[in-house]
């Protein structure tokens, strides 16, 4: 019998086909440097560091600014064998949104999206494909608006609807 390192072929009998092995995903929400950044990031905006923060906020944090929703991030979470509940992810998030680590943004019905990028930009939303993403280019600082007596602006969210061009060939 011989074995290699994660990566390479498993062989347990000279003839038999081998087996490649894959590294499976985990998270270390305790002592890896990402829960350490993540438990600075929390403790900045006056969260306590439970596991289940730390857990999402990997999730979301890890890869740039997202857009994600309630259902994504738990499924996300399931595939990593998270041990968290679908309410729990929607209490986190929504512990995020009141402590400023992301923005909610509710589209067309019931539909919540949780965006990381918290400041004011513009957004592409495809009906087709059922997605939020940024637009490249930020037009909130050309427009102009002038608030009531009494208010001030504090955000511009511009969400642009997309779907499939019917007359265009693919």
């Amino acid at each position: 019998m011989s074995r290699k390192m994660a990566g390479e072929t498993l062989q347990d009998h000279e003839n038999a086909p081998a087996r490649r092995i894959v590294a499976k995903p985990t998270y270390d929400w305790k002592n890896g440097a990402l829960a350490r950044l993540v438990k600075e990031k929390l403790r900045s905006v006056e969260l306590r560091p439970t596991r289940q923060r730390i857990s999402l906020a990997s999730l979301l944090f890890v890869a740039g600014d997202r857009h994600v929703t309630v259902d994504q991030l738990f499924a996300e979470a399931q595939s990593l064998k998270m041990p968290l509940s679908r309410a729990t992810v929607y209490n986190t998030l929504h512990q995020f949104v009141a402590a400023g680590l992301v923005r909610e943004i509710a589209l067309y019905g019931s539909k919540v999206w949780y965006d990381t990028k918290t400041g004011s930009h513009c957004h592409y939303y495809d009906e087709d494909m059922t997605s939020l993403y940024d637009m490249p280019e930020d037009l909130t600082q050309q427009l102009r608006f002038t608030p009531p007596k009494g208010k001030k602006i504090v955000g511009v969210d511009i969400i642009v609807r997309l779907a499939d061009d019917e007359s265009e060939p693919a």
